[in-house]
């Protein structure tokens, strides 16, 4: 397709929509394990205090302590396994390489039709939304 110097209006807001998609849908499946891998850094934060906890404290809540550490464990296993070839953690898997280098593709082509303001205004909107999401998640009973 040949490449025009100039879009319309009606054009760019296309294109706005339409990489404001591919970005949220990128950086969401990115996320999925980037994750991980932050929250087990607060994790092990949180399981350090609570290895503080007075000896009787730590006994009463036993149960509620071997829980938490064997969450944190499973995390940790499934975390290496969806982003490393091997639990060497030394070769990325091509899905999350893939995800990673897309990312960096669609950041690369919002700046080139609209600019690397628009960018961080993406990025915003989309660190509002994920906030927006958490604070009004319900519980399911």
């Amino acid at each position: 397709m040949k490449r025009r110097s100039r879009i319309s209006n009606i054009e760019r807001r296309l294109i706005r929509r339409y990489l404001l998609w591919c970005y949220k849908t990128t950086r969401e499946e990115l996320e999925r394990t980037d994750r991980k891998f932050t929250q087990l850094m607060v994790d092990y934060f949180i399981q350090d205090q609570l290895v503080r906890l007075k000896k009787y404290e730590q006994n009463l809540l036993k149960i509620q302590l071997q829980g938490f550490n064997d969450y944190i464990a499973k995390k940790e296993t499934n975390a290496y396994l969806e982003k490393f070839v091997d639990i060497k953690k030394a070769e990325l898997r091509p899905e999350y390489l893939y995800l990673k280098r897309r990312l960096e593709a669609v950041e690369k082509t919002i700046g080139h039709f609209l600019g690397r303001k628009e960018l961080r205004r993406i990025s915003e909107l989309y660190e509002h939304e994920m906030t927006k999401r958490i604070l009004e998640a319900r519980e399911h009973t």
